[in-house]
């Protein structure tokens, strides 16, 4: 998953750039031939023309990649074409999801690929977009008003990209209140509430059950490390490893502890649970356990190669039995990450990896989440993954997998250059792409003629919310109004 130049040879060589016009050339063509694999997803031409206007878009260097600026910067662009395109026509996702993966599978696919799992945010002002709440919103590390959408990564030697995403769906958003917005933003009627991590386990299952992706392991972190459903998903999933993270006051015993059943009377009824047979062996924290640890065994490693040059940390590991209400759940092993300095930091993860497993495989693993991580950071910085402005269900889904289509168009692009530029990034990719796309120049006159026109749209959109803001201040005068009157 590292650059050549970074893993072979000296670390401080510079790395090979023999890319030439000619390959730049190429680019408009690549992207067209990409583009004609979804040609059978779309009813009609116009669809498919507006799909490809959309992506030419996000590859753009416009500051905000919302519909109206891409329309206006793609030649051949229509934004109320472009609207309808993402929000209202029909794509057939399922062969589109389909035939991605097995793009993802011929260019990344291997053997001991990796899925990873995670969830990112997206921070929205209104009420009206479909999924908004205040919710914990990991962008921005807080509660924020913000829809969440669950997603799959899948990472290999070859490269990294996002292969499925869900929009998770708050429980409010399931009440009666709610039935007019779920209805305005056409949120399917089968669509019910689930948590984030039973999101993720359908996710996970589908993946496996489709057998397009070939992956051995699986990674995520502590909000479905912490998940029975999500466990339970996983464990289903015969012969894939996982290593999950877990909170810091994770309760385990070292030896398994013995069970037996205890009778008591409740409302004149016997009746029996089972309970740990001596109430001395009580679980540790996995933090105590971690404290508890002599130094002989922590083990320094190099987990990756950074920018700035190795990234290490000191690893443990330790055979335990998970508590579960009290009772003893499954075994397996602990992995404790600690970063390296006075007043270090713990990480604390699971795996359900067989007791002769290798402490190297821990150590690789440890580090494979920062493949989804940057699939969300270069998916929002350059191909503007969180400016859309869609509200509805469908809307959400096709911007989304936009995107990530477009993202792992750039990585074909890099592996296709092969050795020509090892160290090329997703950045430097768009940026050599958009000198070949297709993007519309103005003349004096049609430049003068656009202004006019944003600035009649913008003065329509003033009038509208003006509007509305003061029937909202009628009728807000009315009820206080009729409140006076029977109040007197």
């Amino acid at each position: 998953m590292l650059p050549a130049h970074r893993t072979e040879g000296e670390g401080f060589s510079i790395p090979q750039f023999d890319l030439t016009p000619r390959d730049v050339d190429g680019f408009l063509g690549e992207l067209q031939a990409f583009h004609g694999q979804f040609r059978e997803c779309f009813a009609r031409s116009e669809p498919r023309e507006h799909f490809f206007n959309y992506m030419v878009g996000q590859f753009s260097a416009l500051e905000r990649k919302s519909i109206e600026p891409m329309a206006r910067h793609v030649d051949g662009g229509n934004i109320r074409g472009m609207q309808r395109c993402m929000s209202d026509d029909v794509w057939d996702e399922d062969t589109m999801r389909e035939t991605y993966h097995d793009l993802v599978a011929n260019e990344m696919g291997e053997p001991d690929g990796v899925l990873i799992v995670d969830e990112s945010g997206f921070v929205k002002k209104g009420q009206d977009s479909v999924g908004v709440a205040r919710q914990y919103c990991g962008t921005l590390g807080k509660v924020e008003n913000s829809q969440v959408g669950v997603f799959a990564a899948y990472a290999s030697r070859h490269g990294y990209a996002l292969v499925d995403k869900r929009l998770f769906m708050p429980e409010q958003w399931f009440s009666d209140a709610y039935a007019e917005r779920r209805h305005k933003c056409q949120v399917p009627e089968e669509v019910t509430f689930h948590t984030k991590p039973q999101v993720a386990a359908d996710m996970v299952k589908a993946i496996r059950n489709e057998g397009r992706l070939p992956f051995r392991y699986l990674v995520a972190d502590c909000l479905y490390g912490n998940s029975p459903d999500f466990l339970d998903a996983i464990d289903a999933c015969v012969g894939v490893t996982t290593l999950v993270s877990v909170p810091a006051d994770t309760r385990c015993w070292l030896q398994r502890p013995l069970t037996t059943e205890h009778t008591y009377t409740y409302k004149g009824e016997v009746r029996a649970k089972r309970v740990v047979a001596s109430p001395t062996q009580t679980p540790l924290t996995v933090t105590a356990l971690a404290e508890s640890l002599p130094s002989a065994a922590w083990y320094r490693r190099t987990v990756s190669e950074g920018t700035k040059g190795p990234i290490a940390y000191a690893f443990a590991r330790k055979r335990v039995t998970l508590c579960k209400e009290g009772l003893p759940e499954r075994t397996v092993w602990l992995v404790i990450k600690r970063t390296l300095g006075a007043s270090p930091t713990y990480s604390y993860y699971i795996s359900n990896a067989p007791a002769s497993t290798p402490l190297r495989l821990f150590v690789w693993l440890s580090g494979m989440r920062w493949a989804i991580e940057q699939c969300f950071e270069e998916t929002k910085t350059e191909l503007g993954m969180a400016h859309y402005e869609v509200r509805k269900y469908p809307g959400w889904h096709h911007h989304i997998l936009t995107s990530m289509l477009a993202h792992f168009f750039l990585w074909h692009l890099q592996i296709r250059l092969g050795k020509k530029a090892p160290a090329l990034t997703v950045s430097q990719l768009r940026v050599l792409l958009e000198v070949i796309l297709p993007l519309r120049t103005y003349t004096v006159p049609e430049a003068l003629a656009l202004v006019a026109w944003v600035q009649r749209c913008n003065h329509r959109a003033y009038l509208s919310h003006r509007k509305r803001r003061e029937m909202g201040g009628e009728i807000a005068r009315s009820s206080s109004f009729i409140l006076l009157k029977y109040f007197l």
